[in-house]
């Protein structure tokens, strides 16, 4: 069996995800004692929607509207040159100084993408404190970061790969692991 025809299973369904970002807005809003210091900015692209959706759900349950805004760290990558990366648009509303930043990505794996989101933010201010929000958590890290907001931790070996669909980009909402081709599921656990 190639890896093409690994088989593929879904892990979270529409539900699961609204579940777990009401569940991570709830304990932002517990954490930070309120909303009206946050700023909301998701790492493009999927954590972008899920950024969004966040701001939606606090403000319903606490009546503040938090600016959003989106990050791209593409030339804060440790690996920008080694291959080719598409370069998306960087909107914050709001200057980040003093202000708790919870920044929001769809998957954290290695903590890369986070350290390169850090040295972005901090490029655009000196905020109060940073935080980080992710809808599924798969463990592997190579460097001493952690989200303070899981959606899901889902323990996977290093050959699954992890992928998150979102409505409002792929016309649906779930998360899918492709088993690695060969192996009984079994991998090591992040």
């Amino acid at each position: 069996m190639s890896l093409a025809e690994a088989p593929v299973v879904m892990v979270m369904t529409h539900d699961d995800i609204r579940r777990a970002l009401t569940r991570i807005a709830h304990e932002i809003i517990e954490k930070n004692r309120g909303a009206e210091e946050l700023v909301l900015v998701g790492i493009q692209r999927k954590g972008a929607p899920l950024g969004t959706r966040l701001q939606e759900l606090i403000q319903q349950f606490e009546g503040v509207e938090v600016p959003v805004g989106t990050l791209d760290i593409t030339l804060y990558r440790d690996d920008v040159l080694a291959r080719p990366h598409e370069v998306r648009s960087t909107r914050i509303p709001v200057d980040v100084t003093d202000k708790t930043v919870v920044l929001v990505d769809e998957v954290f794996f290695t903590g890369r993408t986070v350290r390169a989101a850090l040295g972005a933010v901090i490029d655009l201010g000196r905020p109060a404190a940073v935080q980080l929000a992710v809808l599924v958590d798969r463990g592997h890290r190579e460097l001493p970061i952690r989200p303070d907001y899981v959606g899901k931790n889902l323990p996977t070996s290093r050959r699954e790969h992890v992928t998150v669909h979102l409505r409002e980009i792929d016309g649906e909402d779930a998360v899918y692991i492709k088993k690695a081709a060969g192996t009984d599921g079994e991998g090591q656990a992040g």
